[in-house]
């Protein structure tokens, strides 16, 4: 069986190669196209969430991680006085320097060519975000990264997260099936095939896990498609 190691080695090479199709699965296109009653309810999800991330109140000095296409970076960006979006692919970064070109918003944000699992934080954040992420990470480096996220996050400061549940509506209509293995087997538009990390949660389990790590918050789901947390430190005078 492939080690952890070998599939996030994959795991880049397959997130870079999709860069330029990776919005097909945003907007429900091509492979991803289940028709338009899917479509409404994962549009009307999607909304909840940002309902959610809203009253959140992301400001100030803000981190995104995984900061993909700027799908979220782009929403963030209005109400924070900077922003540095962090990704391994520069091809993924291409596409959300564009995107925020073109909302005018390119002079709020920073960014950073890293891999997650090598970087370390160097500043306190007031907010940090990262959608569709978590669920990359795997087991092994769980603790680690809610340790780099306590690092970078202010003691008064906040973190909220998106990312899938486990439904084979979600992915695309020729993807092998989704189980709890904690990896998948994922295709290009070209054919091209790779296996990457993929862990799915339920919100009761996800939030005991994050709490024994000194986090309190709130872990939710929508009706079929997202999980969704908004959590701050439990050590907030420190």
């Amino acid at each position: 069986m492939i080690d952890d190691k070998d599939l996030l080695k994959q795991q880049i090479e397959y997130y870079r190669a999709r860069a330029s199709e990776y919005d097909e699965w945003f907007f429900r296109i091509g492979r991803y196209d289940r028709e338009e009653k899917h479509r409404q309810q994962w549009f009307a999800e999607i909304e909840s969430v940002r309902k959610a991330l809203k009253l959140s109140m992301p400001s100030g000095k803000i981190l995104e991680l995984a900061c993909g296409t700027g799908l979220w970076t782009e929403y963030l960006a209005p109400s924070a006085d900077k922003l540095l979006a962090i990704d391994v692919s520069p091809e993924m970064i291409e596409i959300n320097r564009q995107r925020l070109s073109e909302s005018n918003l390119e002079n709020k944000v920073e960014y950073i060519i890293a891999d997650l699992f090598f970087w370390s934080p160097t500043e306190k954040y007031d907010f940090i975000f990262f959608g569709f992420w978590l669920s990359h990470v795997p087991q092994s480096e769980f603790d680690n990264f809610w340790d780099k996220i306590k690092k970078a996050v202010k003691p008064t400061g906040k973190v909220f997260f998106v990312d899938s549940l486990l439904t084979q509506e979600s992915t695309a209509k020729n993807h092998t099936s989704l189980d709890n293995s904690g990896r998948v087997k994922r295709k290009l538009n070209s054919g091209r095939e790779f296996e990457i990390i993929k862990q799915f949660y339920e919100p009761e389990e996800l939030v005991l896990k994050i709490n024994r790590l000194g986090w309190k918050g709130q872990v939710k789901s929508t009706d079929n498609f997202f999980l969704y947390g908004s959590l701050t430190r439990k050590d907030k005078n420190i």
